[in-house]
């Protein structure tokens, strides 16, 4: 990444933007047409670079966990070492942008679903969607616990969307007797995690992750619908 590029990812009200303010006083409109133009192409080539590191750290952290060195993700990504602390300070800022960025899909996810046509698929397809992807996200989230980081803190505003979501589905299931009445969003996060805790302690053995998700789905459904 050049040092223009690096200027357009959280430094642009130093020197940096003042110089370019600068450069454009009595600087003919073609030509400072020109200079934004090359501005939004330096922003759009710093969020592609941003992108290609968080995809290749989600992907490192999966297969090798939360050790994997800034370096190697670096190189996965295609980018500079320099590049990855440009926008990602410290390792754990980067870990706790990839668990962030889990959770946003997971939110798009329940939105997406919000509208199915069948409510009560919708709503169990959701929660074995959310277990059988914790697996990395479980370990992100210890790891980022141990370095003393607060998870909660950090995702809190996505946090919220996603429990909104959850709520929508789950208000949607219980209106079409797919699921019991007395329900709520807390205990459909509660099960959700103790699903997730009980696959990572079987060694996310598949059957077994299937078996307990199914045990606590007979649990959410109606007396008469089990």
């Amino acid at each position: 990444m050049t040092e223009a590029e690096g200027s357009t990812t959280g430094h642009g009200t130093g020197a940096g933007a003042t110089e370019a303010c600068g450069a454009d006083a009595g600087v003919p409109t073609g030509r400072r047409g020109a200079s934004v133009a090359a501005g939004r192409a330096l922003r759009a080539d710093a969020r592609r670079n941003r992108a290609r590191v968080l995809e290749a750290a989600e992907a490192a952290f999966a297969s090798k966990g939360p050790s994997v060195s800034t370096e190697e993700i670096a190189r996965d990504a295609g980018v500079g070492i320099g590049t990855v602390f440009r926008h990602f300070p410290t390792k754990e800022a980067l870990l706790e942008a990839v668990v962030v960025g889990r959770l946003e899909r997971l939110a798009a996810e329940a939105a997406s679903l919000a509208t199915a046509e069948d409510p009560g698929s919708a709503f169990f397809s959701f929660f074995a969607s959310a277990v059988d992807r914790s697996a990395t996200k479980i370990a992100l989230a210890d790891a980022l616990a141990a370095a003393g980081l607060d998870v909660e803190r950090a995702a809190a505003e996505v946090g919220r969307e996603l429990r909104r979501t959850m709520g929508v589905l789950l208000g949607r299931a219980q209106a079409v007797g797919a699921v019991r009445e007395d329900a709520t969003v807390a205990d459909v996060i509660a099960l959700l995690v103790g699903a997730s805790r009980a696959a990572e302690h079987a060694g996310w053995d598949r059957g077994v992750q299937t078996r307990t998700v199914a045990i606590m789905l007979d649990g959410l459904r109606p007396a008469t619908g089990r």
